[in-house]
């Protein structure tokens, strides 16, 4: 019902909107539009009442599944929750529909891989997809290839910022961290029963407090950005690709945004640290490290860190 009161309002924001007009297109009672534009008042929508109706004047920056229209019934919003990825693996256990997105303001217990922290101050943008691809595990690491190049793309083509991706999924501006991800998957019968993808954007906050090595958009910007705005045309953006069916050429197309090819790197796993050059990354998504005694190592996952060129 709040998305059909904000539909109708933003249809003409000039206009004023009376509460008996609302009810009738609506079908429901007066009553029932004053509660419901009461709680989006108290929601941040600035939405004035008068003895005429109801006008919205100005819309806050939300992430309430009723701003992502036809996309409502897939969207789980939290105010706070543990971590998105925590909430996703339990509606993907319990047969939530593919392309489910859980978003939240804040969590408690977000994590980056290896079980490190993730920060999640309020202005950055932390949501995780869960995915039920028809493919095998061994080709799991294109779709978290896709998802990263896809952010990359639309930073650069929506806001026109030199994002590259750092092997194998973050994404840098002016070798800064603007944003993690973490992906997780259960298999059922050699196949995919999920994938969840777990994104941190540093959108309008400031990470540097945790992340001195860190940036966001509005530092790079100058000025913040409608989050709503963005997440839908990433989720557009993804979604699109996915459904067209051909993975195939993820990998190469992800070489062509990547920053970490041909230097030097250290790369930290649950069992090891490597240390080498990045020479190549394989169609399964693995880095290909020449190590120092020119040995060469397959790293399928881990953290990476550059060294150098």
């Amino acid at each position: 019902m709040k998305e059909k009161i904000l539909d109708l309002l933003s249809s003409n924001r000039s206009q004023v909107f009376s509460g008996e007009k609302l009810s009738q297109d609506l079908n429901v009672s007066r009553v029932t539009i004053w509660k419901h534009i009461k709680k989006l008042q108290e929601l941040g929508y600035k939405i004035i009442s008068t003895t005429k109706g109801y006008q919205l004047m100005e819309a806050p920056d939300a992430l309430f599944a009723w701003e992502f229209q036809e996309r409502s019934s897939k969207i789980h919003y939290f105010s706070e929750v543990e971590s998105t990825m925590i909430t996703a693996k339990k509606l993907a256990r319990n047969n939530c529909p593919d392309f489910t997105i859980v978003i939240a303001e804040k969590q408690t217990q977000g994590r980056g891989r290896l079980s490190r922290k993730w920060h999640a101050d309020p202005g950055g943008l932390y949501f995780t997809m869960v995915l039920r691809p028809d493919i095998p595990p061994a080709l799991m690491s294109r779709i978290s290839f896709s998802a990263s190049l896809n952010l990359a793309k639309i930073l650069r083509n929506l806001l026109n910022i030199d994002a590259m991706v750092k092997w194998p999924n973050d994404i840098l501006v002016d070798e800064k961290k603007l944003s993690g991800m973490l992906c997780e998957m259960e298999v059922e019968d050699d196949m995919v029963k999920f994938l969840n993808i777990g994104i941190g954007i540093n959108v309008n906050n400031d990470p540097t407090d945790f992340e001195p090595n860190a940036t966001s958009i509005k530092k790079i910007l100058g000025k913040e950005v409608k989050r709503k705005d963005f997440l839908k045309a990433y989720l557009d953006a993804f979604e699109n690709d996915l459904r067209r069916g051909d993975i195939s050429q993820v990998i190469p197309e992800w070489k062509k945004y990547t920053i970490t090819l041909g230097r030097r790197v250290k790369i930290v796993t649950s069992r090891d640290v490597s240390f080498g050059k990045a020479i190549d990354v394989d169609d399964t998504g693995a880095l290909i490290l020449e190590q120092e005694d020119k040995s060469i190592k397959k790293i399928f996952y881990g953290d990476c860190f550059h060294q150098g060129d």
